[in-house]
């Protein structure tokens, strides 16, 4: 009898784990959010900050972009403009006591917008923002870009009112729109710690590989508690 208990414990943890696997989407699903970028030395990389706390230097270049993607830098979306500065504020000249920043607003394609609406624009939007040097990512885009839409937990959910609604929602079978395109943005967040991610944050799927985590460790600590009393 003792030696069933082990057996029995395991077996029913183990059907726990795979119905908490099977009931969340987070491991396959995209999302449909702004992500956040950095355009460093000419090409974007995702953003380890997110748009209210990164300040950015007087001559950055930052991008959203609009999509539907992992929420992952390797698979998320870029912005389909070059990270190029002198493109963008060629024309506002150096002020005392401000910097410029030049965002890339891409608002994605048709296939990624929320049921019932469409980007405002086909191609990426550019601006110079010219804003007080402690200002940050996300007061350099107000400036420019109003209005933005956040949610309860700060998350970067709409900007120049797209989208209406929505905010990183899970997507369970994300389009083909939504694969990355090259890292020269000649063509896609996090959120929090990211973009506006869900843009460089740890992802929606945090939770879920944490619950795998928690099962995995009852499992143990039950099995481990069976063998023992059967001694």
């Amino acid at each position: 009898m003792s030696r069933r208990r082990p057996r029995t414990t395991a077996a029913v943890l183990l059907g726990l784990l795979l119905t908490l696997i099977a009931a969340s989407p987070a491991l396959a699903a995209g999302y449909r959010y702004w992500s956040f970028w950095d355009g460093a030395g000419g090409t974007w990389a995702y953003a380890t900050q997110g748009p209210s706390t990164a300040r950015p230097a007087d001559g950055t270049v930052l991008g959203f972009r609009f999509s539907v993607s992992k929420d992952a830098a390797a698979e998320a979306a870029r912005p389909r403009a070059a990270a190029d500065f002198e493109a963008v504020c060629a024309g506002t000249s150096a002020a005392d006591g401000k910097k410029r920043v030049a965002l890339v607003l891409d608002f994605g394609v048709p296939e990624d917008a929320p049921g019932g609406e469409r980007p405002p624009q086909d191609a990426p939007r550019t601006a110079c923002a010219q804003v007080a040097p402690e200002a940050t990512a996300a007061e350099a885009l107000a400036s420019v870009a109003k209005p933005l839409r956040y949610n309860g937990a700060a998350l970067l959910c709409g900007i120049s009112g797209y989208p209406r609604t929505g905010c990183g929602e899970p997507i369970a079978d994300p389009e083909p729109g939504a694969a990355a395109p090259s890292a020269s943005g000649s063509a896609p967040g996090s959120a929090s710690g990211s973009a506006s991610a869900p843009a460089g944050s740890g992802g929606p799927s945090a939770g879920l590989v944490a619950g795998i985590a928690a099962v995995v460790a009852v499992a143990a600590a039950g099995v481990w508690q069976s063998r023992r009393r059967g001694r």
